[in-house]
């Protein structure tokens, strides 16, 4: 396919389909691209096949399926650029339906929306704890210019974060990045901030508006760009293209802000409040019950931005009282949440989730920043997260018992505990952190994902493996996974079953871990890592791909083990698949191999029936 024209063949492909406007959403897999159309009568789908570069269409799953082979990615950036459906960046995978409960859902567009700052978190949240532990030592003052300049720096992404993440949720609901941005930086702006400090009487247009502090908050501006991508598209529609290049982000910015100013701020400081007064209401009867509520569900009101309702009544009762008992039971939430983040930097075998955990739960236990941790592990992760609740609720119980309380406003970490130690019982405070890290650590180390290393050829080493050259110089692909052999042309997916991507074979796994059939470097790796494409050193393209149509489950149950340009050798991890989640989802488990580049090779023979073991030879390919 070298003399295929992508950027041709992506504009053919959508003017076949029947245009932009009659496509919902584009995504691609390992080999196909994968377009939900509004009206398939539309598309002509004997054109689409007579396009040099596809192979076949096909019709599953309510999707409209263009097969490219290993050459998708680099047609459906093409088709990015022409059109409203994102890029590379955004994720493969990421318009698929959503899988799992509601609140997961959540979960992983938080997490997905975060994943492209985890470093930059992780990193201004380690600095944040370093300056803590430097004026907690006396090693610099607050006052001092030095600390202000170095204050800004690690603190302004945490500050500014809407702006940030007006940016991965602009892409990820096909929003302009620049006018999210522009909204993002509207709720943050100086004047508005103050506004909402002033706590004074606010009004658009004569119509009121409750005012929150913005900065630091993550639901107000996810929710701003969601309906930001759809003002955009409906605008885009409607306004002549004389004027349309201007007038769109002109309106955008002017209607969003003050909408965005008038629903969400009201809404959230509505719920926040009536929650805020509640556990203020329960910590006069049943001090126990709210500090399970505040130890347990803190996070979850941070990461709603409901935080905001708790601090006016914080700040009221330090200036009245010179104590705050609501502040408590936050100790045992905030640490916990660390023990977690500790946990799977312990647990772990993934050098690359070990690298964000560790200084994430540096961070938390220092400084009581644990936005790093929460959205680059316990929260992708999901039990880690909900271990840490539990945890936080028994620490906060513990806590609330004891009456415990802070007498300054501080950010709730291990070097910030002197500031609980004149109000209550101290002792019973330090029992609940105590409980809460222990829980937290214990549940999270024991019970919590087991993920393998990024590179596991130490397992390999021990597990059968072919030889790479058989005697008569052909070249001998491994098995990937133990099971029992299905001849491709058995396999319950046409494309593959046909041929037209190559010869090879299918698998029915009996485990879960996916290894290497060959030596060679990693081509292509899906971000949601049912598939992985691997050239073996002699030139034999291999495709490995975990189950039939899984891409639809968005990654969830896969756990990638390399990465694209990694070096493998025949038997190395490839993935690790919880086939019984696959299952449940209602997805074939069954494991296809095929030799991609088949057409340019003198013969591709499967050499397996029945079960085979993987490592042992499954096809003979000459060259």
């Amino acid at each position: 396919m070298a003399s295929v024209d992508y950027r041709s063949l992506a504009a053919d492909i959508l003017r076949e389909v029947g245009g932009e406007d009659n496509v919902s959403s584009a995504v691609h897999c390992a080999t196909r691209l994968r377009l939900r159309l509004k009206d398939e009568g539309k598309a002509d789908t004997a054109a689409i096949e007579k396009l040099p570069g596809v192979i076949t269409v096909m019709k599953a799953g309510g999707q409209y399926q263009v097969v490219i082979g290993n050459d998708v990615p680099t047609v459906y950036a093409e088709l990015s650029r022409i059109t409203r459906f994102g890029s590379e960046d955004a994720g493969a995978g990421s318009d698929a339906p959503a899988q799992g409960n509601l609140f997961n859902r959540f979960i992983d567009m938080v997490s997905g929306i975060f994943t492209p700052m985890l470093w930059p978190l992780a990193g201004s949240g380690l600095f944040k704890a370093f300056l803590t532990m430097a004026t907690t030592f006396g090693w610099i003052k607050a006052t001092d210019q030095s600390y202000i300049i170095l204050a800004a720096a690690a603190d302004a992404l945490f500050y500014f974060l809407p702006i940030f993440l007006a940016v991965t949720a602009a892409r990820r609901f096909k929003a302009n990045q620049f006018t999210a941005m522009a909204i993002a930086g509207a709720l943050v702006y100086p004047t508005i901030v103050a506004l909402a400090a002033e706590g004074k009487p606010v009004a658009f247009a004569g119509i009121p508006v409750v005012m929150m502090n913005y900065t630091s908050s993550v639901i107000p501006i996810l929710v701003a760009v969601w309906l930001l991508g759809y003002l955009e598209r409906f605008l885009l529609k409607i306004l002549p293209s004389a004027v349309r290049n201007f007038l769109v982000p002109l309106l955008c910015i002017a209607i969003m802000v003050p909408l965005t100013l008038m629903t969400v701020g009201p809404v959230t400081t509505f719920i926040s409040a009536g929650i805020s007064n509640g556990v203020s209401a329960i910590f006069g009867f049943a001090p126990w019950l709210a500090g399970a509520i505040m130890g347990g569900l803190w996070q979850v009101f941070v990461l709603f931005g409901l935080h905001w309702g708790f601090v006016p009544l914080m700040a009221t009762d330090l200036a009245t009282l010179h104590y705050s008992i609501m502040f408590g039971p936050v100790v045992p939430a905030v640490l916990a949440q660390a023990a977690s983040m500790l946990a799977v930097a312990l647990r772990s075998r993934s050098a690359k989730r070990r690298a964000v955990a560790a200084p994430a739960a540096l961070s938390g236990f220092l400084a009581g920043v644990t936005e790093p941790g929460i959205y680059g592990v316990n929260l992708p992760l999901k039990k880690p997260f909900y271990f840490g609740i539990a945890g936080g609720a028994v620490g906060g119980a513990i806590a609330g018992m004891g009456g415990s309380a802070a007498t300054a406003f501080v950010f709730p970490s291990l070097l910030s505990l002197p500031a609980f130690s004149q109000v209550g019982s101290f002792a019973v405070l330090m029992l609940g952190v105590l409980a809460a890290v222990l829980i937290a650590f214990l549940l999270t180390f024991f019970f919590g994902p087991r993920e393998q290393a990024d590179d596991d050829a130490a397992t390999a080493a021990q597990e059968p493996a072919g030889p790479a050259v058989a005697a008569d110089g052909n070249i001998t692909v491994l098995a990937p996974v133990t099971g029992a052999v299905v001849a491709l042309a058995d396999v319950p997916d046409k494309v593959f079953a046909s041929g037209a991507m190559g010869a090879g074979l299918g698998i029915v796994p009996e485990e879960d871990r996916v290894y290497s059939p060959v030596a060679g470097t990693v081509q292509a790796v899906m971000k949601t890592g049912h598939a992985y494409g691997i050239k073996s050193d002699d030139g034999v393209e291999v495709l490995v791909h975990i189950g039939i149509d899984t891409v639809q489950m968005k990654g969830e149950g896969f756990v990638s083990a390399v990465s694209r340009g990694d070096r493998v050798e025949a038997g190395t991890l490839l993935a690790t698949v919880d086939r019984a989640k696959v299952l449940e989802a209602g997805y074939d488990t069954t494991t296809l191999m095929v030799v991609t580049n088949t057409k340019d090779l003198t013969a591709v023979v499967p050499l397996a029936q029945g079960r085979l073991t993987h490592g042992v030879p499954a096809l003979d390919v000459e060259l």
